[in-house]
């Protein structure tokens, strides 16, 4: 081994630790080469000079992932060793061995640097206080780093084809074995055991019964479950036990019981807690995510349809905008939500329940309901009566105590003083007598008569929408009848099916008709709609009009229908309208098109009467032919606004009508360095003398002389040039009672 002479006295006094990591439990039994060759490494550190004694085997990670934010406490160890300086030497089979994180092999070569302490693999003996072993060493953890990425990267692109095609192997659950000799991808049987496939049959069968999985595990009360251990000394066998809640809601979420093939499912997710630990977790992707999905891969226990039936999660209450509630599935919030999981409002199932309810009260129940009434009050009286009885007893004693000692002689001291303790006796009787019946009476409660019993029956319907009757006593009410509602998946979207489970075991199944939507109401009705879809596109809006209101027909609000209902519906389902243009006519967007001017030209023609048109609806309709069009450009040529602009850039501009020494405004402000502003001021105010042309365009008569005229009245004005500006503050005559500012 090289680097032997690194060795020194010094990483000889203190310990030489062996550190030993696979990355599973599959790794430890099944590699156990690697494991004998790592244990191997104590004989080599007492080749090297340290004493048995001194070396320590540290083999608690065995099993262990090396990945960055894996707890392994063995590693933890090793760090604190080398933090306290007892550590000379750590040996390891290969750098990489230590951690599959380039940080965590970081780390502990920066600890061994300041500590002094050697590493030591195969390859050799390096001293991380040295630059260059230091170098070779982050290398080396770099390059495992690497390997793991490609090496899992390989292998988990692997996996995904395999499972793509549907054959990538993986534990299947109890109720399925797999045919070793089947075609890959092909070999999922049902289990051959009859009792393990009635079990799991009657799985399902219950919850469709009771509607949940607490429910599913009262039906299997008393009888056992099927389970298959994978790995240990129970691999592959079958084993019998109770059926638990957890079970039974992992049965229901499998796809694998509806015949499904299902790679990728559930991710792990790696976060960071405030102390620096690093957990992972799972979760379950939603299904649309799922990376592979193969539908009848297998014979299923239940159809795919009906494992999409719904989610099986809780409603939940939902108050939305103005405070109207609506029951919505809990799945929304995981986004798991199947095609059935949907929002209904709460009225609309509160009060088909309700009606189901107080149609349940039929007059022959209400009858047995009465004649218990009579039994409990008739109960009540006879434990009230024999208080009564008591006290009664009683009150005679005292009284027949009371009137004989009365009799008594007062001198009689002997049979006085007899008497008077009998009475007192009797009173104190009487009075535990009259305090029983006072408790009798305050324990019964007070029950209605049966006349207010009888109008309270007739009127159920009152009581039950009583302003007085509060939503607490209604759900009592309710959950004395009633053992849960279940909300079942239904195709139409304008309905909701409802499923009613009472505590008498029975069900019963309703149907429900959602409320409509304001907006949705006040939609114009469908035989209208279809009209203007048929005759639309031939028929002007003001035939459709007459038409449906010859029909009968009404928009949503009620009222006739007009041009402007028409064309509303046009919009909103986009029906096209006839062509309003007729022969020879253009619109006005064509028209710009065809002159290359803007629109608002053609508008401003159309306004001013320089061009004519026809409105139909809410469009102009213009007559056009080669004479309009020709006197469109003419116009266009003679005007200095539009000029070259307006005409197509293909089109060779026109001769200058300026006469010979003539220069427009535009020329003369460039020639000047000034804005046109300051020309047209100065033709204003009759300083520069200037003639109007075709197109109302002004021409200057240019010549030197003006030229300099113009540029000395530039020179002298204080806004044109800085020069002209003053430069010198102008000095304000100061006010004579005014004070000079800034004296001393």
């Amino acid at each position: 081994m090289s680097g032997e002479q690194k060795i020194t006295s010094f990483h000889r006094e203190r310990l030489a630790v062996v550190y030993l990591r696979q990355s599973s439990m599959a790794q430890v039994r099944e590699h156990t080469e690697s494991t004998m060759r790592q244990y191997g490494l104590a004989g080599e550190a007492a080749r090297l000079g340290w004493a048995p004694a001194d070396v320590r085997v540290i083999d608690t990670d065995l099993g262990i992932s090396g990945r960055f934010g894996v707890t392994r406490e063995g590693f933890k160890d090793l760090v604190s060793m080398v933090c306290r300086g007892e550590v000379g030497a750590i040996l390891g089979i290969e750098i990489s061995r230590l951690a599959r994180s380039n940080a965590d092999v970081a780390r502990l070569i920066e600890f061994a640097r300041i500590t002094g302490t050697l590493l030591i693999d195969s390859d050799g003996i390096y001293d991380p206080a040295d630059v260059n072993d230091r170098m070779l060493l982050g290398l080396k953890g770099t390059m495992g780093e690497v390997e793991l990425h490609v090496m899992a990267g390989r292998l988990q692109e692997a996996k995904r084809a395999c499972a793509a095609r549907g054959e990538l192997r993986t534990p299947l659950p109890v109720g399925y074995v797999r045919d070793e000799h089947g075609e890959p991808g092909r070999d999922v049987l049902m289990d051959p055991d009859a009792e393990v496939q009635a079990a799991i049959a009657d799985v399902f069968a219950g919850f469709a019964a009771t509607g949940s999985a607490y429910g599913v595990v009262a039906v299997f009360a008393g009888r056992r479950f099927p389970l298959r251990a994978y790995g240990g000394a129970w691999a592959g066998q079958l084993r019998w036990g109770h059926l638990t809640h957890a079970r039974v809601v992992g049965i229901l979420r499998n796809p694998a019981y509806a015949g499904a093939y299902v790679h990728g499912r559930y991710a792990s997710r790696r976060s960071v807690d405030e102390n620096g630990t690093v957990r992972t977790a799972l979760f379950e992707r939603p299904r649309a995510e799922w990376p592979v999905l193969i539908k009848d891969h297998h014979e299923g226990f239940i159809s795919w349809a009906d494992y999409l039936a719904s989610c099986g999660k809780p409603m939940r209450t939902n108050y939305r905008s103005g405070q109207k509630p609506s029951y919505e599935c809990s799945s929304r919030a995981d986004r798991l939500t199947t095609p059935t999981c949907r929002s209904v409002a709460a009225t609309t199932i509160d009060d088909t329940v309700a009606g189901v309810l107080l149609d349940a009260l039929t007059p022959g129940q209400v009858a047995l309901a009465l004649s218990a009434a009579d039994e409990v009050t008739g109960r009540h009286q006879r434990v009230s009566r024999a208080a009564e009885l008591a006290a009664e007893r009683a009150r005679y004693e005292a009284e027949r105590a009371e009137r004989a000692f009365c009799q008594v002689e007062p001198e009689n001291r002997l049979v006085a003083r007899s008497l008077e303790a009998r009475w007192e006796d009797r009173l104190a009787a009487l009075a535990e007598a009259e305090q029983s019946l006072d408790a009798a009476r305050d324990t019964l409660p007070p029950l209605p008569g049966r006349a207010e019993l009888e109008k309270l029956a007739a009127d159920l319907p009152g009581l039950w929408n009583a302003p007085a009757t509060s939503s607490k006593d209604r759900k009592r009410l309710l959950r004395t009848l009633i053992a849960d509602v279940t909300l079942l998946p239904e195709t139409d979207p304008s309905k909701v099916r409802i499923g009613l489970r009472w505590h008498t075991g029975a069900t019963d199944e309703l149907i429900a008709v959602r409320a409509i939507h304001p907006g949705t109401a006040r939609r114009s009705p469908s035989p209208a709609i279809q009209i203007i879809r048929d005759l639309g596109p031939v028929t002007p809006a003001a035939g459709l009009a007459e038409q449906l209101n010859a029909a009968g027909l009404t928009t949503g609000h009620g009222r006739p229908f007009d041009v402007k209902a028409v064309q509303w519906i046009r919009h909103a389902y986009k029906i096209p309208a006839p062509a309003p243009y007729a022969p020879g006519e253009i619109s006005a967007a064509e028209a710009a098109q065809r002159l290359g001017c803007s629109t608002g030209v053609i508008y401003h023609w159309l306004n001013t009467g320089q061009l004519t048109a026809r409105r139909a609806g809410s469009r102009l309709c213009i007559p056009w032919d080669d004479q309009v069009q020709a006197s469109c450009r003419t116009r266009i040529g003679q005007s200095a606004h539009l000029g070259r602009a307006a005409r197509p850039r293909t089109a060779p501009a026109p001769a200058s009508p300026a006469a010979d020494g003539e220069i427009s405004v535009t020329d003369a402000a460039f020639r000047l360095g000034c804005s046109i502003g300051v020309i047209y001021y100065w033709i204003e105010s009759a300083q520069l003398d200037a003639r109007r042309g075709p197109g109302n365009r002004l021409f200057i008569q240019w010549t030197g002389k003006v030229e300099a005229a113009c540029r000395r009245r530039i020179a002298e004005s204080g806004h044109l040039t800085p020069a002209a500006r003053r430069t010198t503050p102008r000095m304000r005559p100061q006010r004579k009672d005014a004070e000079p500012v800034g004296t001393a």
